[in-house]
């Protein structure tokens, strides 16, 4: 690849002077105050740059005109979204464009027949859920950020959420991408279709790719029927083993939850002191499952039996759809509450068999207590993607030191248990080391090549992944 590098003094003027030609002058941000904010995400010990400029286009020719000048000027580009990542993926390389999507944020069709969305990557998770549901139809994927999240960001990131153990992941529900290549040009995959199988799928390349190969304007996104108003039980356990082993059961069983959440002692202390839910604070762990069936009554009754089988000390169903939410508020509280504890968190993602999550929550109790830091941990439990969260004061070198060497012994024990070091968060700079300790020395030079057909500058994203 060819090498790129921090414009000059003289060469941001020509950059913006560039830029200029074809944006309106709102759109190219160069007060360092101002562009200084768009410098990081939300994720801790990731280094990151300060950019040039921060461009805001509103259509697909003005991202074309950017990445040609960014092409012929061999300036980086760094993508972003809301800047809601967890793993360093938007942090802005030194002397960059930043390009942000925020201000692309139309919804272009609902179609209902075809039960398709065709939307542009600022649009915000929740508005687009909202907006379906007003047609009868839903868009499953919903990150715990959903209220502030972006499609693009999603796309990006291949992101997931509660719902994932019944309706899946993202990558799931985008059927088809226009994209602006780092040359400026514009392609198109997948389809409108609900079946399509015509050549390499580049449209699942492009979900998870952090912004490395392309820059995604328009997604075709596939609905579901709304489902039916779901209904959440509560299960308390004297041990996240125990906790662990309902998980299992209620998965062998053939039941299909629509949410089945973990939240271990310290996670409901931490929710319970920032929001007074009066959650039970002597159990170990709680298990949150939920059902959008016809009968979700009859569903949890049945799995609160299992969960007593497995040991559970109280089992309480939700009586109605406002007890409901308020357990799921409590879920989504988390990592909020997290945070609060010592006001510094490294979040972790790391995913594992279904039936290896009993030991890694009993690992992560072990790495609390090696480093005397306060770890707890939330997960998606019926997909197995654990988020163990680090809770350190950054003002604190020692205890930094502590929190950085526990996340990386957590990531090492995922791989240990065939598990992944991401499930929904990515690579970005955080965990780029692990990835390739994940996929080896082959798949390493694979991904390299494939970057290099998209983008053979390397202008796109740098240093992130890889």
């Amino acid at each position: 690849m060819s090498r790129i590098q921090a414009p000059s003094d003289e060469g941001t003027g020509n950059l913006v002077d560039r830029l200029l030609s074809g944006l309106p002058p709102e759109a190219v941000l160069t007060d360092p105050d101002i562009t200084a904010s768009y410098a990081n995400d939300m994720a801790s010990f990731c280094e990151a740059g300060t950019p040039a400029v921060v461009v805001l286009p509103r259509t697909v020719e003005q991202v074309q005109h950017v990445m040609r000048t960014a092409t012929d000027l061999r300036v980086p580009v760094v993508p972003q979204g809301a800047r809601s990542g967890l793993s360093g993926g938007a942090n802005a390389s030194e002397g960059c464009i930043v390009l942000s999507l925020t201000k692309m944020d139309r919804i272009l069709e609902i179609n209902p027949v075809d039960r398709i969305a065709v939307v542009e990557p600022g649009v915000i998770n929740a508005t687009l859920s909202r907006a379906v549901n007003e047609h009868g139809l839903s868009y499953p994927p919903d990150p715990s950020s959903w209220e502030m999240c972006t499609i693009g960001g999603n796309i990006g990131t291949a992101s997931g959420g509660l719902c994932c153990v019944k309706y899946g992941v993202t990558a799931e529900y985008v059927l088809g991408l226009d994209v602006v290549l780092a040359d400026g040009r514009l392609m198109s995959t997948g389809r409108r279709t609900a079946k399509g199988v015509a050549g390499y799928d580049l449209t699942r390349l492009f979900v998870g790719s952090e912004g490395s190969l392309g820059i995604v304007v328009r997604a075709i996104l596939a609905l579901k029927p709304q489902p039916p108003q779901q209904l959440v039980l509560a299960a308390e356990f004297a041990s996240a083993a125990a906790a662990c082993d309902a998980v299992c059961r209620i998965m062998a069983g053939g039941h299909v939850p629509s949410l089945l959440e973990l939240m271990d002692r310290t996670t409901v202390k931490a929710v319970n002191d920032l929001a007074h839910m009066g959650l039970p604070e002597t159990t170990e762990a709680l298990l949150l499952a939920a059902f959008d069936t016809p009968d979700p009554a009859a569903d949890l009754a049945a799995v609160g039996a299992l969960c007593e089988a497995a040991g559970a000390t109280q089992v309480v169903p939700a009586d109605d759809a406002a007890e409901s939410e308020l357990l799921l508020q409590a879920r989504r509280l988390a990592l909020t509450a997290l945070e609060a504890v010592k006001g510094t968190t490294m979040i972790d993602d790391v995913c594992v068999p279904r039936s290896k999550l009993g030991e890694l929550i009993e690992g992560v109790e072990r790495i609390a207590e090696k480093y005397d830091l306060t770890i707890g941990v939330c997960a998606h439990a019926g997909d197995g993607n654990t988020h163990p969260t680090v809770c350190f004061d950054a003002a604190d070198p020692d205890e930094s030191r502590r929190a950085r060497e526990s996340f990386d012994e957590i990531m090492a024990l995922g791989l240990e248990l065939g598990g992944t070091i991401t499930g929904e968060h990515g690579v970005g700079i955080l965990k780029k080391e692990w990835l390739a300790r994940e996929i080896g020395p082959v798949g390493m030079e694979m991904q390299r090549a494939v970057k290099a057909v998209f983008d053979p500058l390397g202008i796109l994203n740098p240093g992130k992944l890889f």
